[in-house]
């Protein structure tokens, strides 16, 4: 059994997988790739809105935090445009080659240092 796993903290690591294990002994734990944040569409809204809607995070309550997630909310509703997505077909069509290369570069790196 895979779980696919975000880079959030909580996923990370050797002590993350170890849970996982523990839970459960048949599962093995695949992270997606680091800046891969394009396979999560929530994730890039909650980004935008932490970037444009919530930054400075200067907030003295809750209050304060409702009405400028609630002017966001309004402001990007009326502006808003469809992602200009850089992540092409192409790209994906060559993303199994790219990530063989990459596997095979630090297979020769770890080679290398066990030469040494």
């Amino acid at each position: 059994m895979f779980r696919i796993v975000d880079n959030g903290s909580s996923h990370r690591g050797k002590k993350a997988a170890n849970r996982l294990t523990a839970a459960f002994p048949n599962a093995m734990m695949v992270p997606t790739p680091v800046y891969a944040s394009w396979l999560n569409q929530g994730e890039i809204y909650f980004s935008v809105v932490q970037r444009e809607g919530v930054s400075p995070n200067d907030f003295t309550d809750l209050t304060q935090v409702g009405d400028r997630l609630r002017a966001f909310e309004d402001r990007s509703n009326a502006t808003a445009q469809p992602f200009q997505w850089r992540f092409t077909t192409f790209d994906l069509d060559d993303l199994p080659a790219r990530l063989d290369r990459h596997t095979a570069d630090h297979q020769e790196e770890s080679s290398v240092g066990l030469a040494s």
